[in-house]
């Protein structure tokens, strides 16, 4: 018995370790931003990309049909070809699309296979186009290293590894408890990455700002505007978000990346005409649907006894009487038909 629990702990030793070295298993040339494109920073998965493309397809389907999309064709081309510019200089193997939530928080995210999702609030957040693409350069560093893939690899081996627990004895409920502790039902809408990937995502996003010709800087700078956010108003930065929040640790340590590792550029694009029309778009699309929205709600007219409803004709002419409560739209006749 104890031969075969020697056994059963060093086969969960082994799996365990390997979990362990699986991020580092992607090239660890991603420190050289000259080789942006010609460098292998995915981590190692046992799911394909034809896989992955088809999960994240998926969910984006689900997120279509139940998320407020904004579907001004200006202000999502101009998000799209933005973030076209930092695919086209970045790792990423996956075709990325990018599509606006109409949501006041602060939050992006990015599902399986490319589907990337950004929220209004971002946008109308940013102080100018540099911060934005800031925000879409960090969810392409996922894309780039296969973030949900690498995790759900991850996943898989733990469980793998905890399975012999089942034939141990005493370590049924252990083998549960981890198998609970690793969240394997979360929606995918939901996924939270670890912060190795989240600093991951950050060194690649910054490399991609810079190749893209934007001033990196700005990054951390949004990183800020973030926390201030949620100092003054709690809760307009999505939980996903916070979660990982951009502490003064993962700003000092952007920094550091960016004096260390970028080469210095001459000069930097932080701001651009077209970023302040499509905010102010933008802002006043939502300004007017919200509008029309709160306008157009049912109102409900109760009747008082000071104040009784009028008479109302039957079908025969005659006056009906009491009524029950009428809903109609302000600055309607509730009595029309």
């Amino acid at each position: 018995m104890k031969k075969a629990h020697r056994i059963v702990c060093s086969v969960v030793a082994v799996v365990t370790a390997l979990v362990l070295v699986l991020p580092l298993a992607a090239d660890n040339s991603k420190d050289n931003p000259n080789d942006i494109g010609d460098r292998k920073v995915a981590g190692r998965s046992i799911i394909s990309m034809q896989k992955e493309m088809a999960i994240g397809k998926q969910y984006a389907q689900q997120i279509d049909r139940s998320a407020r999309l904004i579907r001004d064709p200006v202000v999502t081309e101009y998000v799209n070809r933005l973030e076209q510019n930092i695919a086209r200089n970045s790792d990423a193997k996956f075709p990325i699309s990018v599509k606006v939530i109409d949501d006041p928080t602060i939050n992006a995210m990015t599902l399986p296979g490319g589907f990337m999702y950004v929220d209004s609030g971002t946008i109308l957040a940013a102080d100018n186009e540099a911060q934005l693409a800031g925000v879409l350069a960090h969810e392409t560093g996922h894309v780039a290293e296969r973030s949900w893939a690498s995790e759900m690899t991850k996943r898989e081996i733990l469980s793998f590894a905890t399975l012999p627990l089942m034939f141990t004895p005493m370590s049924l409920g252990t083998y549960y408890a981890l198998n609970a502790a690793m969240g394997t039902g979360i929606p995918i809408a939901f996924l939270k990455f670890g912060r190795n990937q989240e600093e991951g995502a950050d060194f690649l996003g910054l490399q991609y700002m810079w190749k893209s010709g934007y001033d990196p800087n700005q990054y951390a700078a949004f990183f800020g505007k973030v926390v201030n956010e949620e100092r003054q108003s709690p809760g307009s930065v999505a939980q996903i978000f916070s979660d990982h929040p951009p502490t003064p640790d993962r700003i000092i340590k952007c920094e550091e990346e960016i004096k260390n590792i970028l080469p210095p550029r001459a000069e930097y694009l932080e701001n651009t005409s077209e970023f302040n029309d499509i905010k102010a778009r933008l802002l006043a699309d939502l300004r007017v649907h919200r509008s029309r929205f709160q306008s157009g709600q049912p109102t409900l007219e109760r009747r008082t006894p000071n104040n009784p409803p009028p008479p109302q004709p039957n079908s025969k002419g005659g006056d009906t009487g009491d009524q029950p409560p009428v809903l109609g739209h302000p600055g309607q006749n509730p009595n029309q038909n």
